[in-house]
This record gives structure tokens, C-alpha cells and sequence, in this order.
């Protein structure tokens, strides 16, 4: 069994709570959720879910790409929204992250996000 690699990058939002912005095991590498952070001020950017969407897919673009994978990689997402009325929305946005082989997903409304946030994505993905 190989061993589990605690992954890091200052290219993307990093927020300083007790969780890591991914983990590599076997061959796979699984991010925690991300969301609309400026990577460069590590500040909460609200806006439209389109922005918020754009943003938050951006950071988990860099996480993918400096631990040496990428969006064309991802296994599985789960998207967390504030307002499932705004789906059809989000949709519009990730479909240009994933425009073929999407990966398996499930998208659910949550009650509340962190920081006043309208979404939260994570995502596993091969290395």
C-alpha cells in the first residue's frame, strides 16, 4: 500500500485551517474544497455564481496542475451550492472546465458555506 503525501501549493488559495489542499495516495490525488479565494491575497472574492464558479474551478486547476495533474484527470467532483436555483448557471461555467469526459459528479444545495461563499467544489483526480 503506498503512503499517503500531504500535497501544498502557495499558487492557490491557502486558508490556514487544519486540513490540506490535497492529499496523494496511490496514484490519486484528493482536494479539499475550494472555493472563491484570490490565490495571490487569500481573500474571499463574492460575486456572481458565474465568478464565484470561474474562481473557485481556477484554484483547483492549480492545485491539479503543480501536484502534476489536471482538470482532464479528474475522477469525481462534489459542487456544494448556496441556491440550487442558480445550477443551471454553475452549469454553464463548469461545462468549459470539462467540455469532454466530464468526470462523475454530484451537486448538492448546502445550508450555509463558509465565509458567506455561494459554492464549494471538491474534487478527486488521477496523478
Amino acid at each position: 500500500m503506498g503512503e499517503k503525501k500531504v500535497f501544498e501549493t502557495d499558487k492557490a488559495a491557502v486558508l490556514g485551517g487544519p486540513y490540506s489542499q490535497a492529499t496523494i495516495h496511490n496514484g490519486l490525488i484528493y482536494l479539499s474544497g475550494q472555493g472563491p479565494i484570490d490565490p495571490e491575497t487569500n481573500e474571499v472574492v463574492p460575486g456572481t455564481i458565474e465568478q464565484e464558479t470561474e474562481l473557485t474551478l481556477e484554484n483547483i486547476r492549480i492545485i491539479l496542475e503543480e501536484a502534476g495533474s489536471s482538470l482532464s484527470k479528474v475522477l469525481q467532483v462534489t459542487a456544494y451550492l448556496l441556491n440550487m436555483r442558480e445550477y443551471g448557471r454553475f452549469n454553464e461555467v463548469y461545462r468549459r472546465y470539462f467540455p469532454q469526459d466530464p468526470p462523475a459528479r454530484t451537486c448538492i444545495q448546502a445550508a450555509r458555506l463558509p465565509f458567506g461563499i455561494r459554492i464549494e467544489i471538491d474534487a478527486i483526480a488521477a496523478v
